[in-house]
């Protein structure tokens, strides 16, 4: 079983976004089974908070439901339960690192390495644009289980 940390700043925007779309491509693939897959943020900001209108309205469009997710911080404890943490970001990055203190699993990588890209999912809650977001997930989550063998 692949367990996947998704992470990002407050865990209301791409996060969420990440874990939710992987959840509904590997249940359509009938490899729900191999998988644990949640979501965290690096701040505490929005803890308890459920996910942001834009993310909720734009899963909706492809028949993915949040209902039920609210806003976690990542743990140290995290970097020891799962075996990836995906960031959305380079900042993401360095905040995990902060908060984990040393990746020496090496399991600490950005969801758009696995597309073949180094750069950085932008962060709907300043762009407003959740479409070029929900791309840059799906592009990183379909890389993300071709590198998985899937």
């Amino acid at each position: 079983m692949y367990r996947i940390l998704f992470v990002c700043h407050g865990n209301i925007c791409r996060s969420p976004m990440a874990e939710f779309v992987l959840k509904d491509m590997v249940k359509k693939r009938g490899i729900a089974d191999d998988f644990f897959i949640e979501s965290r943020a690096t701040s505490t900001e929005e803890i308890g908070n459920g996910v942001h209108h834009g993310t909720t309205r734009k899963l909706a469009q492809y028949g993915i439901s949040t209902v039920g997710k609210t806003a976690i911080q990542l743990r140290k404890s995290d970097y020891e339960k799962y075996d990836m943490l995906i960031c959305m970001d380079s900042w993401n990055v360095r905040n995990t690192m902060r908060i984990i203190g040393s990746d020496k699993d090496e399991k600490v990588t950005k969801l758009l390495s696995f597309a073949g890209e180094g750069g950085d999912i932008a962060d709907p809650w300043y762009t407003g644009n959740f479409d070029d977001t929900y791309d840059d997930v799906l592009r990183g989550c379909e890389g993300l289980l071709s590198y998985l063998g899937y």
